[in-house]
């Protein structure tokens, strides 16, 4: 095997096995089996955004905030968006009861010309659904040259 070639395969197996203590951490909080030990949060943004205009290329930082406003602590085990433009952020510990918190995520517009409705997937030990739906919008213009 030729030197180049191996320094390619050793240099990509050496990153794909390395993760970030994040990476290793994001998703380690499972949701309790247990019902009564689920909670409820309310939504101090609108679940439902509108972002305007932006030019293609721009990242759009988005933010939902919420409060957990049950009783146990409100463990969020993922945060998935709805296509890879969008990469979604979740906070690393459970959110005490009367505690805020903020789901986040950056939407990356480069080659999105058009309307683009984007859903942000909350699984949490919420009441009802375990599932939460945050929606955003935004139109993307085409860069002008």
């Amino acid at each position: 095997m030729r030197p180049a070639l191996q320094i390619i395969l050793l240099a990509f197996l050496f990153f794909s096995c390395t993760e970030t203590d994040q990476q290793k951490n994001r998703g380690s909080m499972k949701i309790p089996k247990d019902s009564a030990l689920f909670t409820t949060v309310k939504w101090l943004d609108s679940t439902n955004r509108s972002f305007g205009t932006i030019p293609e290329g721009r990242k759009l930082d988005v933010a939902f905030r919420f409060v957990n406003s049950g009783m146990r602590p409100l463990i969020i085990q993922r945060v998935q968006a709805s296509c890879g433009c969008t990469v979604a952020e979740q906070p690393d510990e459970p959110v005490l009861p009367g505690n805020e918190g903020v789901i986040k995520a950056s939407f990356n517009s480069e080659g999105r010309i058009g309307v683009n409705n984007k859903t942000l997937y909350v699984i949490a030990n919420t009441r009802g659904s375990q599932t939460n739906e945050l929606h955003f919008s935004v139109v993307v213009e085409k860069k002008k040259w």
